[in-house]
Parts: C-alpha cells; sequence; structure tokens
C-alpha cells in the first residue's frame, strides 16, 4: 500500500503580490471589503476569542496558515479571510453563486474548495482571489463536502455518493487537467445510508490511509486509498453522529459533532484501525460548529447556525477554544 505523506500547509511561498497583501490590501480584483467592526477586532497581536464574519455570510469550512484562516460561504461560494490575531479580514474572492465547503490551503497559498450541491472542486489563489481551476467531480446527485490535501492529490468526501473524489496533482503541484480527475469507489465495511453520508475527512496517523466519517450513521471508517476499501474503525463504541469537520494531530484526533454543539476527542491508533474517545470540548459560544482548524494550541470552529434561519442580516461568527480543554 502507498504512503500518503500530508502536503504540509506552511505559509505560501513569499512573492511580490503576498508582500504587498499583507501590507496593504489583498490585490486586484478583491470584492468590496467587509471589514470586522471595531468592537469584533482585539488588540493588536491579541488574537481575538470570537473572530466576527460578514452578515449573512453562512460559513462551513476553515483552513489555517500562518496567522490567516479562510472561510467559504455556503451561500454563494464567496471565500473570506482573516487575521487570527487582530480579527480582521476581508472577502477576497467572489463566489460562483454555489456553495463553498471544505477548504484547505496548501503550501503554494492555494485553496482546495468543495463545492457543495454543485459537485464541484475549485482551486482559488488565497491572496489574490484569483480561480486557477474549477473541475466538475460529479454531474449526479452530489454533495462534495470535505477536502484533504496529500503529496500528490486533493481527496474529496460525497456525502451524497459513495465515493472519493480525487484531483491529483503533477510535479510541484501542478494542477490537473479535467480528464484527469476521477473516483474511487467505496467499498468493504462502508454503508450508504438514507440522508448525509460521507463528511469529514483525514488521514489515518501513519499516513497510510484515509479516514472518513459518516455524519448519520456515526461510523468512522479507514479507507485504502487504492482500492476503497473501507473498514470500520473499532472506537469501543463511542458514536459520531452529526460527525463534521476533522482534524488529525499527531495521533490525537478532533470530530466536530456539529448539532450536538461538541468536539469529540479520539486517541488514534497509527494504522488508524482503532481509537479511543479521551473526552469532549464545549463552549458557551458554540452555535452548530461546523469544522476545525489549529493554530497552535488554539481551535477555531466556525458556528454555521444550521438551526438559524439565514437572512442577509444573521451575524456569523468563528470560536477559539484550547486544543487542551478536553473534559
Amino acid at each position: 500500500m502507498s504512503h500518503l505523506p500530508a502536503r504540509r500547509t506552511r505559509p505560501a511561498r513569499r512573492r511580490t503580490a503576498l508582500a504587498a497583501a499583507l501590507t496593504a490590501t489583498l490585490g486586484a480584483g478583491v470584492l468590496t471589503a467587509g471589514l470586522l467592526s471595531p468592537a469584533s477586532a482585539g488588540p493588536q497581536g491579541n488574537f481575538p476569542e470570537t473572530l466576527a464574519l460578514p452578515d449573512g455570510f453562512q460559513p462551513e469550512g476553515i483552513t489555517i496558515s500562518g496567522r490567516f484562516a479562510w472561510f467559504g460561504s455556503r451561500l454563494d461560494g464567496d471565500v473570506y479571510r482573516a487575521d487570527l490575531r487582530t480579527g480582521e479580514g476581508e472577502r477576497i474572492s467572489e463566489g460562483p453563486g454555489t456553495a463553498s465547503v471544505g477548504l484547505k490551503v496548501d503550501d503554494q497559498g492555494r485553496l482546495f474548495i468543495a463545492g457543495g450541491p454543485a459537485g464541484t472542486a475549485r482551486v482559488v489563489d488565497g491572496t489574490t482571489g484569483e480561480l486557477l481551476a474549477d473541475y466538475t467531480l460529479n454531474t449526479g446527485a452530489s454533495f462534495v463536502n470535505d477536502v484533504v490535501l496529500t503529496e500528490d492529490a486533493a481527496w474529496f468526501t460525497d456525502s451524497q455518493a459513495a465515493v472519493l473524489h480525487v484531483v491529483p496533482l503533477g510535479e510541484d503541484g501542478a494542477l490537473p487537467t479535467q480528464a484527469e480527475v476521477r473516483q474511487v469507489p467505496l467499498t468493504g465495511d462502508w454503508q450508504q445510508v438514507e440522508g448525509f453520508n460521507a463528511n469529514g475527512l483525514t488521514l489515518t496517523p501513519d499516513g497510510r490511509a484515509l479516514l472518513v466519517v459518516n455524519s448519520t450513521s456515526g461510523l468512522l471508517y479507514r479507507v485504502d486509498p487504492t482500492t476503497g476499501v473501507a473498514t470500520e474503525v473499532d472506537l469501543g463504541g463511542a458514536s459520531l453522529t452529526n460527525g463534521d469537520g476533522m482534524l488529525l494531530q499527531g495521533r490525537t484526533l478532533y470530530v466536530v459533532q456539529n448539532r450536538d454543539n461538541v468536539v469529540t476527542v479520539l486517541r488514534m491508533k497509527p494504522n488508524g484501525l482503532s481509537g479511543e474517545r479521551v473526552g469532549g470540548i464545549t463552549h458557551s459560544d458554540f452555535d452548530v460548529p461546523t469544522t476545525v482548524a489549529r493554530k497552535g494550541q488554539r481551535l477555531y470552529l466556525p458556528n454555521a447556525r444550521f438551526s438559524t434561519p439565514p437572512t442577509p442580516e444573521t451575524t456569523y461568527d468563528v470560536v477559539k477554544v484550547s486544543a487542551k480543554s478536553v473534559r
């Protein structure tokens, strides 16, 4: 079985455009800035406890590199970038009018974005917001939901189809043509049930396989990336119902259970075939968090507020919690 080394998510290569963006604006083609109010933004270098997002934004995914975090809008696909240190941010990319859900940033500062019910994946420059590529992953019933990056591919889950979508990457991360995009059917122990299925996605601790959570059944699977054969992970009876975004740090796996308003923390075996629940993280400000990313010992979770009817005036935010606040 081939090893799946994770694509590193260090800060983007320093280019003239990036340097200019950090000292002035985010470059040409940027939308009207949805800047945070002074009350939302903490003092310089204070890393505020809560980040305000634009009213009506409807966030879902988050990814972090350096001091910046990016968020996608499930309303229209816009991308918003925030400075974790100050809390300030702005929209950097106008969406296609369809959702942006899970997203990850690579070591070149490119955002790989799951397109939800559009059945697509987009690649966007994380500094300028320029659209670099747009792929059709599924033309049937689809909800392309989450993404994980390895050295040679971007992998996407599909909550409406028993497949993983693969966008292969060439030398130095070269983006493929549409014809090179492929699917890996989920087989073995995988059970496709009514409702939302494959959702959060990450690597096993040893990097040799993928972990996929099924939101409806609450089961976690280890998936062989070569064959698509899924093996149910032994969690000692722990359920991951409403499992959404996942984050792996070493052998610690954080699983966001969105409508339960909890992050379940698991200690995984290196091969990912079993794990043990070691606790959970809750917060009074959680309002259906969907995904999670980490900066140092801080976890950041956007509140999707699925239980709140969305309007253009509906407020959205991101909650910061300690990665050590496990109970």
